[in-house]
């Protein structure tokens, strides 16, 4: 197996993000991003996906969290697009049904080389915290954009907020390390009849 890692900075006006990613990792993980729900959820992506990853994030938090937010998921995408390769051997699919008490989220993932995002959640209120729910589907659009992925992210159940967004990034994380394994079998040949992901 190759060594299957990225390090990705973005700079804009508005944000300047550092990501390092080893998808062969263990769950190692370092942020510093200023929004600690979010850190929260990126920790649910390393350990349940058993990947390192150090995400830094200077934005204009002043403004709100939406740049920041979205900007980590762009630049995240890039790293695994990036950690990826031609993607020669992967596994390129991914699903995970987990529960957290009441909520119970399911995501499928598909490494096809097409940006597709089909996200669906029914929250009770506006913020968990601080935090903005509708920047979950932002962070989601941000990475499918650019690690040039097919997600479907669905919250079938729950009541309490917090659990529904934590259900669905730690069954984002259990789908990307199904997804992004390499099949021993195929290790040599891309999974796709195209030829090319």
């Amino acid at each position: 197996m190759t060594d299957r890692r990225a390090q990705v900075e973005r700079n804009t006006l508005e944000t300047r993000i550092a990501v390092s990613l080893e998808v062969d990792g263990s769950g190692e993980r370092r942020f510093a991003t200023g929004i600690p729900f979010l850190e929260h959820m990126l920790e649910q992506i390393t350990r349940h996906g058993l990947m390192d990853m150090t995400v830094d994030c200077d934005g204009d938090l002043h403004i709100d969290d939406h740049h920041s937010v979205e900007d980590i998921g762009i630049t995240l995408g890039m790293a695994f697009d990036q950690a990826l390769g031609d993607r020669r051997g992967l596994v390129r699919y991914g699903h995970a049904y987990v529960p957290l008490d009441e909520s119970l989220s399911r995501v499928v993932i598909d490494f096809s080389g097409r940006p597709g995002l089909f996200f669906s959640c029914d929250y009770t209120r506006d913020r968990v915290g601080t935090f903005d729910v509708d920047l979950a589907r932002e962070f989601f659009q941000g990475f499918v954009n650019h690690a040039k992925v097919t997600l479907h992210i669905d919250c079938l159940r729950g009541d309490n907020d917090h659990h529904k967004i934590e259900t669905i990034f730690k069954a984002f994380g259990r789908a990307l390390r199904m997804a992004t394994r390499i099949d021993a079998e195929a290790a040599n040949t891309l999974p796709s009849t195209k030829g090319s992901l």
